[in-house]
């Protein structure tokens, strides 16, 4: 396919050829020899390579966060490395920080501040979700006689659902008083904008149905409109008892 090209052409579909089979998007032309096969299959091998290197450093430097201390985090991503933030000796002090206004928020471990704001601390609350979440383990001396039973036996607990029953009951229970239950009804001041779209277009269907058969509604008013001018003229000339008569007919008929 380059053969017969000058040499200046042969270059530039040369690099065009390489860029092509790099990138994967290939050329509208193909090789027919030995070396140009071999060429071809080297593009292959290292556009594999450098497209699933690429694409690893990519996702790791923008969907892998980098592990960071607390503190770090919130000087980072929060305060913009201004510390503001209060530093307290002992759990007592946070919680006593919190309920005179000292401090707003603190990081805490979730079992803990589940337990304090179910069980004493009643005008506290969670948010968010937990992060950062970690293991506890049970040491105990090497060779311990009854290592493989205390393994066995959390193991049965935790297939059993006794450990989640554990956390529910002694972490998750709330014994607060609740001074407002919180209500997730619907209000009909909450849809009336709901109402209000579904009005408007009711009347637009209506104002669309009465031009489409505007014909006919204007033959029935026409006739309504001379029905009652030929009513109106024969009740002008009856007398008031005929008319009183009339009147009775209509209801009786009205009411039968």
């Amino acid at each position: 396919a380059l053969k017969d090209r000058p040499i200046l052409s042969q270059l530039g579909m040369s690099i065009w050829y390489s860029f092509g089979n790099i990138v994967g998007y290939g050329v509208d032309f193909h090789v027919s020899t030995s070396a140009g096969r071999l060429v071809t299959a080297g593009l292959y091998m290292l556009c594999l390579i450098l497209v699933a290197t690429f694409t690893a450093n990519l996702t790791s430097d923008l969907t892998i966060s980098k592990t960071k201390a607390s503190e770090d985090y919130f000087l980072r991503e929060i305060s913009a490395n201004s510390r503001s933030f209060y530093s307290v000796q002992t759990q007592n002090e946070l919680y006593d920080r919190l309920l005179d206004g000292t401090i707003d928020a603190v990081l805490f471990d979730t079992s803990t501040a589940e337990y304090s704001i179910n069980n004493i601390y009643c005008n506290l609350t969670l948010i968010g979700d937990g992060f950062n979440k970690g293991v506890f383990g049970i040491v105990t001396p090497k060779e311990w006689l009854y290592g493989k039973d205390l393994d066995v036996n959390i193991l049965l607990l935790r297939e059993s659902g006794e450990l989640e029953m554990l956390r529910k009951k002694w972490f998750q229970t709330n014994h607060c008083p609740h001074s407002y239950e919180t209500s997730t009804s619907k209000t009909v001041d909450s849809m009336r904008g709901l109402f209000l779209v579904f009005a408007i277009t009711t009347f637009l269907s209506l104002l669309l149905f009465i031009w489409s058969n505007r014909s006919i509604f204007k033959i029935y008013l026409s006739e309504r409109v001379e029905t009652k001018r030929q009513t109106s003229a024969t009740l002008q000339c009856i007398p008031l008892a005929c008319y009183l008569q009339c009147a009775f007919e209509i209801l009786n008929k009205i009411k039968s």
